[in-house]
Parts: C-alpha cells; structure tokens; sequence
C-alpha cells in the first residue's frame, strides 16, 4: 500500500537538500531530464528562496542582473535587472509553482549527517524535523546538495572594546529586527561590501544621515538597475529568444570586464575611479574612499545601480569615511584617528560565515569525509565521494549560471548510470601527483577565514575551477560523463573504501565499468 500524504516516502531515488534558486533549479532539471526518478527537497527554514528569503535588511537585492541570475530555462519577465529581494523570492516561489516543484519541499527538515553505504548503494541521511528538532531518517540513492556556502544561522562579527557600553542598537544585516525604527536616526554601517553598499543608500532616504565606515574601500561600479538592451529586445524577438540573447550579451559583457580586470588591472582601476569622480565630482576624495590597495576582482565587485550610493552621497543623505574602530562609546564609535562618530543605531555589516553544506557531516563506508582533505571534481563533487553533487556558483560572475549547468551534467550522470545499469559514481584522483591548491583565490575576508574548511583543487581538469562559463558549458553539457576521473560500479560488485587503495586511477574506474 502506498505511504498516505501524511506520510510522504522515507526513501528517494535524488534526495535535494536546500530550496532556495539552486535548489528549484535541480529540481526543475530533474524531473524534466530524469522524469521517472523519484525525489524530494528538504528544506531547513519554513519557506523556500534560501537566501532571499532569509535576508530582509532594508533595500537588499542582488548585485548580479537577473538575466544571468535568472534560470536559462524560465525568463525573468521584471522590469529591472538589479532586482530586489522581495522580485527574487517571488520569481523563485513562482517557478516551484508552475512546474509543480513546491509539492516535493518538505519543510522544517534539516539534514545534519549523511552516512553512505557501498553494500548498499545508498546514503541514509538524519533529519531534524520541525521546531522540536524531532529526529528521522531518510535514504536516497543520490544526494544533491543546495545548500549555498555560507552559516543561516548567524554572520560574521568581529569583537571591538566597550560594544556593552554602546547605548543604541547594534544589528547584523543577517538578522534584521523587524521593529527597528531608524527614522530620524543617526545610523553608521560598518563594512564597504555588497551588504554595505546597499544598505547605505536604502536608509538614507529615512535616516536623519548614514555614514558607511569602511577600514579599507571597495571598487564600486555605477550600473543601470534596468537592462535598455534587454527591453529593447523584448519589443522585436519572442520572449525566449529576447531573454536568451540578454542573457548571453550578459554573460559575454561580464567575461570581457572580468578578463579585463586580471590582464590589464590598471586600466580596469582607472575606469572605475573615473565612475566615480564623474558621480561625486573633482572635489570629492575618492582616492581615499574609493581607491582600493587590491586589483579589481581580487574581491568581488560592488555594484551601485544607477548610482544609488553615489547618489545618496552627493544629496548630503549619506557619507563615508576610511579610518579604524578604536572602541565603542556610549554615544557611538571612537576612531584610531580620534574622531568620534555619532550614532544611534550601528548595523554591522561585516561579512558572512562560510559553513559549507551548511554543516552537513559525511561518513563514507564508516570513515568520515574531511571535506578540506577532499579535491572538487568539476566544481561540484568532491574525491572519493560517492553519489553527490554540490552546487556552488561563480564567483566573480551570477551564482545560477554555474548552478543550472551542474544540474544539466548532474542529469546526464544519472541517466548515464541508468544506462549502463551502475549505483555509484565516484570521482578519484589518478594520474601524475597534484599539488592542491585553494579552491578560491579571492582576498575577501569571509573567504580566507574559511579556506582550511574549503575543499581543494587540483592543477589540472577536471579538477581545477576556471571561473569561466563558456569553458564549463562545453565541459559539464557536451563533455564525456564517463570520463578517466569518474569511477562507476554496480551494486553486485560494490566494495567498501577500506578495499580500494588510496587513490584510485583511470585504469581501476575502467575496470570497474567493465564489470
């Protein structure tokens, strides 16, 4: 007798953790490259959209345009292509709507340990459920985790002398209270990233004055929040075709800057800095405030769409300043300059914790998995792992474009196992020795504070990250699934990890196809 609707299946075929825009992105690919494979979506919090339903901080959006942030296989049909948060969300919900996704997320289900068995074939997964955290299991034959990169539950914020003594409030952008009233209020943002750049102008206009506080600045490029070339193209080409066309006039703009910036960084520099000296003017001090020590793309570029922030600056609602924190006073924030600046409300706008697999723990055949140990296999399976995918977007281009082509190949490699009738698929390091390498080589900070955490890469492919789209889009759409990497075996012929050699090589994943 089938399970009643109360009691949805405790076993799947491809169980997805995580339903924010990568996570209804798998789901959409699968069940229309896979159709007849069974799956479900655990979902931590009480509502999907992952990140954009999580953050709620004043003015917050995307700083990727959402013809590259938007999925290939459903248009995003909004005016701008800076989108808001609330746009982002909705066009998410709206998808899990249309193709019937939203009835495969089981909310309030958190994954916190993933054991994988060679005998059999299959990860049982330990799931806390509902606010009491009442424990399961489930068991699936393919993980596919959707988890983004970094820690819901808080954010990254550094520890400076007397914060007790402050007599304001003290918020973090990942936890925004939905009572604070800021209205006629001195406000100081601390940071100069993305969350920064967009909460600065957000509340300018209700603040009595905004002043973002930056230790050092951050390259800002002045954008159009809507896409003329991409409206354009709506009036004189069916709705796909517009939207595949912006979409890859995107994509190639954002190659080229990108290419620029790591070949030519002094030019790149300049073009930024005179963005801004023509936004703020000659008077304005922008070596000092826009000026970074570090090459464009060494972090990731912050986007003002049209020039909001400059904007807010130029209009006396906002300002910055470049100096350190010395301490926290009653009244506001001592500087190592010995200014004070005056607040009443001081937002911490520091950064994100990296928790990758949001803390999920791996145990392959009774060894546990030691992720840093681990090198990526196409920037989306991890060495000696079994049967599972991480989706993890660019960085310096939008988080989608990467997610949709890892669910494209993750499709192929299930069908292609289906096939040939193998359970498990495992990447494994063989051939001449690697030297690992960072899996990232950004400056940020929330970065190189998790880089011992990270998974490595390797040297060469497929275990090396490029960062470029069209290179993957050839590799994961039309390159071998079977390649000498990637280990395949059947259930009949499954051997725990303790019968394989440490590293095992093309020649042993041939033999085991053969079987």
């Amino acid at each position: 007798m089938p399970p009643s609707p109360a009691e949805p299946p405790s076993h799947v075929e491809v169980l997805i953790i995580g339903a924010g825009l990568s996570g209804i992105g798998a789901a959409y690919h699968l069940q229309t490259l896979c159709p007849t494979r069974s799956y479900a979506i655990l979902e931590g919090r009480g509502a999907m959209g992952g990140t954009w339903d999580l953050f709620r901080y004043p003015g917050v959006r995307s700083d990727s345009d959402m013809y590259t942030l938007g999925y290939r296989f459903r248009p995003w049909l909004g005016g701008k292509a800076i989108a808001e948060g609330p746009s982002i969300k909705a066009y998410i919900e709206e998808t899990a709507a249309e193709y019937g996704i939203d009835r495969h997320i089981r909310y309030h289900h958190r994954a916190t340990r993933a054991e994988w068995s060679s005998e059999d074939s299959r990860w049982t997964v330990d799931v806390e459920v509902g606010p009491e955290r009442v424990p399961t299991r489930m068991t699936c034959g393919f993980l596919y985790a959707c988890t983004g990169y970094y820690d819901y539950a808080s954010g990254y914020t550094p520890t400076w002398p007397g914060t007790e003594r402050f007599q304001g409030r003290v918020v973090h952008p990942q936890h925004w209270p939905e009572d604070l009233d800021y209205s006629g209020k001195r406000v100081v943002v601390i940071g100069s990233g993305a969350t920064a750049v967009t909460l600065v102008p957000a509340m300018a206009g209700r603040a009595a004055h905004v002043t973002m506080l930056q230790r050092s600045p951050t390259y800002i490029a002045d954008q159009p929040a809507e896409d003329g070339v991409a409206q354009a193209l709506r009036y004189v080409l069916p709705r796909r075709v517009a939207y595949a066309a912006a979409r890859w006039k995107n994509v190639l703009r954002g190659m080229f800057f990108y290419k620029l910036a790591r070949s030519r960084p002094g030019l790149m520099k300049w073009l930024l800095r005179l963005g801004v000296r023509r936004a703020l003017g000659k008077t304005f001090d922008a070596d000092t405030h826009f000026a970074p020590r570090y090459n464009p793309w060494d972090e990731r570029l912050c986007v003002a769409p049209d020039g909001d922030l400059f904007h807010a600056i130029r209009e006396g609602h906002a300002s910055v300043v470049t100096d350190h924190i010395e301490s926290f006073t009653e009244t506001g924030l001592k500087l190592r300059s010995g200014a004070h600046l005056d607040a009443d409300v001081i937002v911490t706008a520091t950064g994100l914790n990296v928790k990758i697999l949001s803390g999920l723990s791996l145990v392959v055949d009774g060894a546990p998995v030691q992720l840093a140990r681990t090198l990526t296999y196409k920037g989306m399976m991890f060495s000696d792992v079994p049967n599972l995918v991480a989706a993890f977007g660019y960085t310096n281009a939008s988080w989608t474009l990467k997610c949709d082509l890892v669910a494209e190949y993750t499709c192929r490699l299930l069908n292609h196992m289906r096939q040939h009738g193998y359970t498990q698929s495992t990447p494994r390091v063989g051939g001449p020795a690697m030297t690992p390498e960072p899996v990232l080589d950004f400056s940020s900070g929330y970065v190189q504070r998790a880089l011992d955490a990270l998974p490595r890469q390797g040297s060469r492919a497929p275990w090396r990250l490029y960062q470029n789209y069209v290179r993957d889009l050839v590799m994961m759409r039309y390159g071998r699934v079977d390649d000498d990497a990637m280990e395949f075996r059947r259930g009949g012929d499954a051997l725990s990890s303790q019968a394989l050699p440490p590293a095992v090589g093309a020649s042993s994943g041939a033999e085991a196809a053969r079987r």
